[in-house]
């Protein structure tokens, strides 16, 4: 006859009892002491809402199966009594999430990308591409003056397939930047000036939500051009700009 569980041994049988891990004979002693001991029962409970408080706040992202299979073999490598088996379940575990968080959490160019692409088809949306209409950059530059705090570029590659519309005022990373608008064929071009402290890079290409991307940056301002425009016609306008630099 097995002997019946005092509740140190119950605490550690509390969490695979919760997640259905430990076999049967097992969880009928634990529940025979949780129906016995009023404290053990309420521990449960706070288990129990804890993990659905989890589940209901956080996206789950499930491991590698390789990363799975490592933490598998670590476990099964030894025999160690409930108390030590829990506290290396729990390291593994919390590893593990330390692990998916952190390739989970957007880096803050992805962020950017997103506020790019949103700010591009809001524009779109509710049809307000520009604040200062005009295909001449003497007009749109200086209209920026005392607007915000950077001088940006401003060309106009009507001559090249690439007719500047005007500019407009937009909200990026929590300030004011500058929004080009420019016309190919049916397809709308807008380029983000983004005032910045990185150092000079060369052009990189992305998409987001079916919308192609060219960020660059160059003399303290950082570049994003959103369009759908296929990326090499995208290309060949940011190297028309990069050519007047």
């Amino acid at each position: 006859m097995t002997s019946e569980l005092n509740c140190n041994d119950c605490a550690d049988w509390l969490h695979p009892y919760l997640d259905n891990e430990i076999g049967t004979e097992m969880a009928v002693r634990v529940r025979q002491h949780i129906n016995r001991c009023l404290d053990c029962k309420a521990r449960l409970a706070e288990l129990q809402a804890l993990r659905d408080g989890i589940r209901q706040h956080t996206t789950y992202y499930p491991a590698p199966e390789l990363m799975q299979q490592r933490i598998m073999s670590q476990i099964n490598r030894q025999k160690p009594a409930p108390r030590q088996w829990l506290t290396q379940v729990f390291s593994v575990a919390a590893l593990t999430a330390s692990v998916m968080l952190y390739l989970a959490t957007p880096s803050s160019q992805d962020m950017l990308m997103d506020e790019v692409v949103s700010s591009h088809v809001r524009s779109l949306m509710e049809q307000h591409l520009t604040d200062v209409a005009s295909s001449d950059k003497h007009t749109v530059k200086p209209w920026f003056t005392g607007k915000i705090d950077f001088a940006p570029p401003v060309y106009d590659f009507a001559e090249q397939g690439y007719p500047l519309i005007g500019g407009r005022l937009d909200y990026i990373r929590h300030q004011n930047v500058a929004a080009l608008s420019y016309h190919r064929n049916k397809h709308i071009i807008n380029l983000f000036v983004i005032p910045s402290n990185a150092t000079d890079s060369s052009i990189h290409s992305s998409s987001r939500r079916g919308f192609n991307i060219v960020s660059w940056q160059k003399n303290n301002m950082a570049f994003e051009a959103v369009s759908d425009l296929n990326n090499q016609e995208l290309e060949a306008f940011v190297q028309l700009i990069l050519s007047q630099h």
